[in-house]
């Protein structure tokens, strides 16, 4: 009975493994071309089990278009000096982003600079230092 139960544990674990690892994929951006895109926060929000900038970027002609880009959960955001207060409606800032493969204005963030030339990163999977020192 314990061997039945023992190999009923592992299958589940096993299968509850897929999902959760695929969650992580960012294969969807482009890892190895970041941008920059510079315009005025619309939204950010503090959620798990990523976090959302909505950017409004001025374009050609002065249109402007807004941008959804993913962050990193609150958890590792926090240990990189962020709140939920960090980014405000109105901010103005340049963000470096990993821009998504298909064209479409989204991405995944790498750093935001602010107007008063503070940095902070956004810790996504090319920008991951295992080494916490480093990066401070």
């Amino acid at each position: 009975m314990k061997r039945v139960a023992a190999v009923t544990t592992a299958a589940a674990a096993l299968a509850l493994a897929g999902p959760a690892w695929s969650h992580h994929s960012f294969a969807m951006f482009d890892r190895d071309h970041p941008i920059k895109i510079a315009g005025t926060i619309k939204e950010f929000q503090w959620v798990n089990p990523h976090t959302w900038i909505q950017i409004l970027v001025p374009g050609p002609g002065g249109k402007v278009t807004e941008w959804g880009l993913e962050g990193r959960s609150p958890n590792i955001l926090a240990r990189r000096d962020w709140t939920r207060k960090t980014l405000k409606p109105g901010d103005k800032v340049t963000l470096t982003i990993f821009p998504l493969k298909s064209g479409q204005p989204g991405g995944a963030i790498e750093l935001v600079e602010f107007e008063d030339g503070r940095t902070l990163y956004a810790d996504t999977p090319a920008a991951v230092d295992t080494n916490e020192e480093n990066r401070k």
